[in-house]
């Protein structure tokens, strides 16, 4: 047997690499996944959100009540987005999620603060994503009462270290911070983009491979009857896999479901019909199951990483925002938040469907017109 020969060794190595430089779309996601991963990881991601949205009910607009609301405003925890003209809105505001905390001011918070009565701040915050109000209702206390020592001062001065008002934080919709009840809900969502986007890319790219695409050509089926009866049954696996989750979500972790269930299944089918759409894209891009697998890597990373699935959402850069703006993941993750643990209806779900529909009808005619040339 010959012994190790460099010449051979080195034949071997350079084959590898004139292999590699012909499947560049393979060499592609070898480079780009990891960079993809460190540019999510290394600018978007952040576990300790700031400058979250807040929303402001002052029945006093006294000078104590503006130190507090200013205080709040330079603690970058919180950005003081609206200004509330009745509790109804406030509450508005807070179900709706365009705001992440709510405060309310007494109409007597001035008169009760220089008699000394400890008048209430009432601050309530949207607690389905612990995480991200976890920082604001826990620096909120502290920095009242810095707000007031300042002002406080001479006769009317209080101890250094004594809050002179009373603290009461509501955490609706998971006043336990139960980090499943945020969690297994918004699984729905990632497993759904998962399976359905990687399962649609496979099983057509599958077909090109074993040839019974050919078969379909040679029939007077149209692009549109293919696509369309191609992602049929997978629109009731979709179905299924909600099914099962949500009764896992109701009987395993014990999630409160204070919402409409069917009126979730319903808001699904655009997410679904969305993800198919982009898994027949994908197929058409890809010349072999493993591409149709790594092309869809690179849509479920984003989504997993910017849809404010394992991140608060509000706690990204802007860019990163504006990208994860554009995924259905994002947006059915507060439908369905919203839906089980507010109890939202269809009005209060539909700023965040609309993204999904026009989602969902790009993806259709990119597909349909990849699908045909395809064809071709």
């Amino acid at each position: 047997m010959n012994g190790l020969s460099l010449r051979r060794f080195f034949a071997i190595v350079a084959k590898e690499f004139i292999q590699m430089r012909r499947d560049r779309m393979t060499l592609g996601m070898m480079l780009g996944i990891p960079l993809l991963q460190l540019v999510l990881f290394g600018f978007a991601i952040n576990s300790d959100p700031r400058n979250l949205p807040t929303a402001v009910l002052a029945a006093d607009n006294s000078p104590f009540a503006r130190s507090v609301v200013s205080a709040m405003q330079t603690s970058t925890y919180f950005r003081i987005t609206r200004h509330a003209a009745s509790r109804q809105e406030l509450r508005h505001l807070l179900d709706s999620g365009q705001v992440q905390f709510a405060l309310t001011i007494p109409e007597d918070f001035s008169r009760r603060l220089l008699r000394g009565e400890k008048p209430v701040l009432l601050l309530e915050a949207d607690a389905t994503d612990p995480m991200a109000s976890g920082g604001g209702t826990g620096a909120f206390a502290e920095i009242v009462r810095r707000a007031l020592q300042r002002d406080l001062q001479g006769p009317t001065g209080i101890p250094r270290q004594e809050l002179p008002v009373t603290i009461r934080i509501h955490a609706d919709y998971n006043p336990e911070a139960v980090t499943q009840y945020n969690i297994v809900p918004g699984l729905m969502g990632v497993i759904l983009t998962l399976t359905l986007v990687v399962i649609t890319a496979v099983a057509i790219t599958r077909e090109r491979e074993r040839g019974t695409m050919e078969y379909l050509l040679s029939t007077p089926v149209s692009p549109p009857e293919v696509i369309i009866g191609k992602i049929l049954p997978y629109i009731l696996v979709g179905y299924v896999q909600m099914t099962l989750i949500i009764a896992a979500a109701r009987y395993v972790f014990a999630v409160p479901i204070a919402g409409d269930i069917w009126l979730v299944f319903t808001l699904a089918l655009p997410f679904i019909g969305a993800n198919l759409s982009m898994g027949v894209t994908f197929s058409t891009f890809a010349r072999n199951q493993l591409q149709a697998v790594q092309l869809s890597i690179f849509f479920f990373l984003p989504s997993l990483l910017l849809s404010g699935f394992m991140f608060p959402f509000r706690g990204m850069p802007e860019w990163a925002q504006a990208i994860g703006s554009v995924l259905p993941l994002t947006h059915f993750l507060r439908i369905v938040r919203g839906i089980l643990l507010k109890g939202n209806g269809f009005e209060a779900s539909w700023p965040s469907l609309w993204p999904i529909l026009v989602f969902w009808l790009a993806a259709v005619v990119l597909a349909l017109k990849r699908y045909s040339k395809t064809l071709d």
